[in-house]
């Protein structure tokens, strides 16, 4: 009977065919009635007679070929969690799997948060996701499992992995736990996960691959190189720093520029599949996120740069919201752009998407106090380089800290492949039918976000404001007569002093 009765629910939508239905009935019924019971009937009578049965009929018939559709759409829908809680037509949901299968495909490079927020709002758009990652020395103390197990640093794989999961939370909490006792006490689920994989595929790429089926990702993740590579940086004051952790300290510390960055060893050579993938992308992300330690050391790696000036996909670099102490100190967009230009050559960036920099000032503050500020957008000189600038609502404030909007970002990319396959009139194409019918969807969701947002930082603007007048209401109330008799004694003093000089 549980089975039966959820066809009754709200988001099945069938209630109101079903509704039609007996409404139908009821009509067709009311006819054939009236033909069978009146003894004598005239035209005007015999016409509404048959108006009302032609009536019910059609909808009886309509309201079960929409059924019939409506249960198509809830079928598909349920094999596909990405379509929950929207509206679709069925045109476009009965190709919707191979459409996915055979959407744009697209290569994301970078590392830590950034790069999370970019994967996780693309997902919603396509399965031919590629995460190019750096497997790099940290500079963290190693964990006891890595220890043990000899592991790489894979701190950037796992969160990409994470972060592709369709079942993200679960799949966080079971890859971040940490064994609390026993032998097994300080060991990180992860090392061992991947240590595992290793040993049966006997192949750390091949381990990584499988490892989408495993935890149903949608795309996969690549590192950039198999090698376990070092990052590095000198200052302008000849300074070499070999630990990428302490960039950003000794950098604040000398009160000195990274002058480059560069990787040990300088010729390693690229994992199987990072060219192919760049070389077939219909769109190469390249940020947001530490432009010194997270997105420049991918580009160094031995023919990274070169496959992405010599791809015919978009070239997007996707700004910082934020500067970072001891690395980007007082950087404007245009010299992160520059900071990528002179490290790898020009031709790599060809869109930048950065934000609008309607950032509430509240939250920054907490950011100033840390020695960040928010990026300049000198779009003018950014724009001398022939890069196209996007302008877009990037930023928003979750719990607190300014990110990035993972959905805003998507959107923005989605929207230039959408304008290209336009361009080449390819509207009735079933990949562009599917992307511009998500955006869309996607966009008014963006636009609702927004709004709400607003509403919430213009409301707790008037309860901070609301609460400053009751605590002086309140402090005034109390203390008046005694605030009151203080300003007389002040002003009796003052006239007393004045006395005093003219004698």
């Amino acid at each position: 009977m549980k089975g039966f009765f959820r066809w009754f629910k709200a988001n099945t939508r069938m209630k109101r065919w079903l509704f039609f239905i007996i409404v139908g009935v009821i009509l067709c019924c009311y006819g054939m009635a009236s033909v069978l019971t009146s003894k004598q009937i005239d035209f005007i009578h015999l016409a509404k007679v048959a108006i009302a049965f032609v009536i019910g009929f059609i909808l009886i018939i309509y309201s079960i070929i929409a059924i019939q559709k409506r249960t198509l759409e809830i079928l598909v829908e349920d094999t596909d969690k990405r379509l929950a809680n929207e509206k679709n037509d069925v045109k476009s949901l009965i190709f919707n799997k191979r459409v996915y299968n055979q959407g744009p495909k697209i290569v994301a490079i970078g590392g830590g948060t950034g790069l999370d927020v970019v994967l996780r709002g693309l997902k919603k758009y396509t399965d031919n996701i590629t995460a190019i990652v750096t497997v790099s020395d940290y500079g963290k103390p190693e964990s006891e499992s890595s220890k043990e197990l000899s592991m790489p640093p894979l701190e950037d794989i796992k969160s990409s992995m994470i972060a592709l999961s369709e079942k993200e939370d679960a799949v966080g909490r079971l890859m971040n736990y940490k064994f609390n006792y026993g032998r097994l006490n300080g060991f990180d689920f992860s090392d061992m996960y991947f240590t595992a994989m290793q040993d049966i595929y006997k192949d750390f790429a091949e381990s990584v691959k499988q490892s989408e089926n495993i935890f149903n990702m949608t795309g996969k993740v690549l590192p950039v190189t198999m090698e376990n590579i070092k990052i590095c940086a000198e200052l302008e004051d000849g300074t070499v720093i070999e630990n990428k952790e302490q960039i950003p300290e000794k950098a604040s510390q000398t009160i000195s520029k990274i002058n480059r960055i560069f990787i040990k060893p300088s010729n390693c050579k690229p994992a199987p599949g990072v060219l192919e993938a760049i070389e077939e992308a219909d769109a190469i992300i390249i940020g947001p996120g530490s432009l010194y330690t997270n997105v420049i050391p991918n580009l160094l790696v031995k023919g990274v740069a070169k496959a992405i000036k010599e791809s015919k996909g978009f070239k997007i670099y996707i700004s910082n919201l934020m500067t970072e102490p001891g690395q980007t100190d007082d950087y404007t967009l245009s010299e992160h752009i520059k900071a990528i230009n002179e490290h790898v050559g020009k031709g790599v960036i060809e869109y930048c998407i950065y934000d609008t920099g309607e950032i509430v000032p509240e939250f920054i503050r907490k950011y100033n106090m840390e020695g960040r500020e928010v990026v300049e957008q000198d779009v003018s000189k950014a724009k001398i380089d022939g890069i196209y600038m996007v302008q877009r609502k990037l930023s928003q404030v979750e719990r607190g800290y300014i990110r990035h909007n993972p959905d805003a970002i998507a959107a923005t990319v989605i929207q230039l492949i959408c304008d290209d396959l336009k361009f080449n009139n390819m509207e009735n194409n079933a990949q562009y039918m599917m992307l511009n019918r998500k955006l869309k969807t996607n966009q008014k969701s963006i636009k609702r976000k927004n709004k709400e947002n607003a509403q919430k930082l213009k409301n707790h603007k008037k309860s901070q404001k609301q609460d400053k007048k009751q605590r002086k209401s309140k402090f005034f109330t109390k203390y008046s007569d005694r605030i009151e008799s203080i300003k007389e004694s002040e002003i009796k003093l003052k006239q007393k002093e004045k006395y005093t000089d003219k004698k």
